[in-house]
C-alpha cells in the first residue's frame, strides 16, 4: 500500500482517537470541575465514544485508536509492521490534541483525566493487563473472527470499556491505551506512575490476542455448526 492511501487510515486513527480523549477525558473533567455533575455517568460515555467511533471510521482504518491495540493486531500477524508506526503517532496526536483542547476549554486547573492509581502499584499493574487482555480479547472475537457478529463490533467494544471503567476506573481510572495516559500526563506534567500505563496495557493486548488466535478453531465443514473439532 503506497504511502497516500494509508493518510485517510492515519487521519482516521487521530480523528477517532481524538474524540475519545476528548469526551471520555472530557467527562472526567466536567465531573471534577463541576459539582452538579457526579462521575457515574463516566464509564458509559468513554464506552459510548469509543463504540461511535468504531462505527464512524472502523471501516476506514480498524478503528484502532490504541498503541497497544495496534501492536497486538502486528503480534499476530494481522497488521503489517510498516503501519505500526505511522498508526501510533496518529494515535498519540489525536490524544494530545484532545488535552490541549481541554486546555483552552477548562484550563490548567483540574486532571485532564490523567489516569492514576488508587491502589498499590503491583495490583495496579495487575488490574491493567487483566483489562486490556478482556479489552483485545473481545476486539479479535468481533473484529478478526467471521463467526461473529462484525455489526456488533462497536456495541461489544464499547461495553467493554464501559464494564472495565466501572470496576477498574476507581482504581486505575482504567487506561488500557498508553495514548491515552500519555497525552494527560503531559499536559499535567506528571510522569510518576506512567511507565505502568505504558507497559501493562501492551502485556495484556499482546496476551488477549495470543490467547484468542490460540483457541480459535474452525472446522473444515462450516455448515457442521460452530464449535472446535
Amino acid at each position: 500500500m503506497k504511502a497516500k492511501h494509508q493518510l485517510p487510515q492515519y487521519i482516521a486513527e487521530f480523528i477517532g482517537t481524538f474524540f475519545m480523549m476528548f469526551f471520555g477525558c472530557g467527562s472526567m473533567i466536567l465531573a471534577q470541575t463541576n459539582p452538579a455533575y457526579n462521575g457515574s455517568f463516566i464509564p458509559i460515555i468513554w464506552g459510548g465514544a469509543v463504540a461511535i467511533m468504531i462505527y464512524s471510521v472502523g471501516h476506514i482504518s480498524g478503528a484502532h485508536f490504541n498503541p497497544a491495540v495496534t501492536v497486538a493486531f502486528w503480534s499476530t500477524g494481522r497488521f503489517p509492521l510498516k503501519r505500526v508506526p505511522g498508526y501510533i503517532i496518529s494515535q498519540i496526536a489525536g490524544a494530545l490534541s484532545a488535552s490541549i483542547l481541554h486546555l483552552f476549554i477548562w484550563g490548567s486547573e483540574h486532571g485532564f483525566g490523567s489516569t492514576r492509581m488508587s491502589v498499590f502499584m503491583s495490583g495496579g499493574f495487575v488490574v491493567e493487563i487483566v483489562i486490556s487482555f478482556a479489552l483485545m480479547f473481545v476486539i479479535m472475537s468481533v473484529a478478526t473472527d467471521s463467526r461473529a457478529v462484525g455489526e456488533l463490533a462497536g456495541i461489544a467494544i464499547g461495553s467493554t470499556v464501559t464494564l472495565a471503567a466501572f470496576v477498574a476506573g476507581p482504581l486505575t481510572n482504567a487506561s488500557m491505551n498508553p495514548a491515552r495516559s500519555i497525552a494527560p500526563a503531559i499536559l499535567t506534567g506528571d510522569f510518576s506512575v506512567l511507565w505502568i500505563y505504558l507497559i501493562a496495557p501492551f502485556i495484556g493486548t499482546i496476551l488477549g490476542a495470543k490467547v484468542y488466535d490460540w483457541i480459535r478453531c474452525y472446522r473444515d465443514d462450516e455448515a457442521s455448526g460452530p464449535g472446535c473439532c
